[in-house]
Parts: C-alpha cells; sequence; structure tokens
C-alpha cells in the first residue's frame, strides 16, 4: 500500500474514532504527528480528501475538517437511501437463503443480550453489526462505483451518528427491531416491504439527527 493510501485511511480512521472533530483546523504538520505518517504523504492524500469533501484548504490557517450541518446531513441521508435501495433490491433478488438468515440470527442474539443488560461493549458489537449490514448489502452489488460512492458517503453519516446522536441503550432495542423488520422481508423475498422497512429505518436515523442541537457538543 502507497504512503499516501496509508494517510488516507489513518485520517478516515481518526475522523470515525473522533480524534479528529467536524470543523477542526490544524496543519498538515499536526495532521502528520497525529497520523504518525510523513509529511509528504499527508500532502500527497490532501487532494483526495478535497474531492471527497472530508477536508478543505483555507489559505494561512491549514486543513479543515468537514463540519456537520443541516444540509450536509440531508444530503448524506438522500444519497444513502438511494444507493441502499438499489442494493437491497439487487440483493433480494441474488442472496441466498443462508446469506440473508445469518444477518437474522445476529440480530435476534443482540436482542438476546441486550435483554440481559447494556454494556458499552455491546453497544459498540452492535454498532459495527449495524455498519457491517448495510455495507454487504452494497458490496454484493460488485459495483466500483456504487461502493466508492457508498463508502464516502457512509463517512459522512458516521461522522453525523458518531458526533451528534450515536447508539444508545435505549436506540438500540429499536434499531435492532428495525433491522429484523427489513431482514424478515428480505428472507420472504418481498422487495417493496424490505424496502419500505429500509426507508423507515433510514428516516428515523435521519430525524434524530436532523433534531440533533447542531450548535453545541
Amino acid at each position: 500500500m502507497k504512503l499516501r493510501e496509508q494517510a488516507y485511511d489513518a485520517f478516515t480512521q481518526h475522523l470515525l474514532e473522533r480524534k479528529l472533530m467536524p470543523g477542526q483546523l490544524l496543519s498538515q504538520r499536526e495532521l502528520a504527528e497525529m497520523t504518525s505518517m510523513s509529511l509528504g504523504a499527508i500532502r500527497e492524500m490532501i487532494p483526495r480528501l478535497e474531492a471527497e469533501g472530508l477536508v478543505t484548504t483555507i489559505a494561512q490557517r491549514g486543513l479543515q475538517v468537514a463540519d456537520i450541518d443541516l444540509k450536509m446531513i440531508h444530503d448524506s441521508f438522500t444519497v444513502r437511501e438511494i444507493v441502499e435501495t438499489a442494493a437491497l433490491r439487487h440483493y433480494i433478488a441474488t442472496a441466498s437463503d443462508r446469506a440473508i438468515a445469518a444477518f437474522e440470527t445476529e440480530i435476534e442474539d443482540f436482542k438476546t443480550r441486550a435483554r440481559h443488560g447494556m454494556s458499552a461493549q455491546l453497544l459498540a458489537e452492535a454498532q459495527k453489526a449495524d455498519w457491517k449490514f448495510h455495507d454487504a448489502l452494497v458490496k454484493a452489488m460488485d459495483n466500483r462505483i456504487m461502493w466508492e460512492i457508498h463508502r464516502v458517503n457512509s463517512i459522512r453519516i458516521r461522522m453525523v451518528l458518531g458526533a451528534r446522536i450515536g447508539l444508545s441503550a435505549n436506540r438500540l432495542p429499536i434499531a435492532l427491531d428495525e433491522h429484523l423488520k427489513i431482514i424478515k422481508a428480505m428472507r420472504q423475498r418481498d422487495v417493496e416491504a424490505s424496502v419500505a422497512a429500509l426507508h423507515d429505518h433510514l428516516a428515523s436515523s435521519r430525524q434524530r439527527a436532523l433534531m440533533a442541537d447542531f450548535t453545541t457538543d
């Protein structure tokens, strides 16, 4: 892997782990120190970050991490629904019963664990499984362009959810039920019911994001 690709991966990892915050200003040198990458590698990956809308270069001030505002939330969730709806339709038409059943088993396992008590580890694992499910739908399309759109947009979505609302103990049972509704319709190969359930799930996340206070942390 080239150094600029390693630098890009380090940047996005820091972003998703909230070591870099939306709207944060920093210099190229500070970013190099933070990611333990060379200044040359940082400079080489900046055009990619700018093209993806993840940073903006500000003259005399350095780099600014993409900020979260209402338009960014609206645009990101709109793109997400378009991509994932197409991916879901494709998945239902092509995936094996076994693959779909595996998703259902995983969700049921999380529901059982949640009934026995919440923990930070459980929430983290459930959040990871949530994204794994959505990623799997898009990956199954085997369409590089769609995947890149999804990958970059997912970074923005995860910035919003991680920085502002996240997956709480109160939210987890609701999110699990929303996923289970999608998956049960998938098992029946009911495309329209699956798409409707996905729409409801994404609309719920969008609404919570839009209702959050974006003026303070």
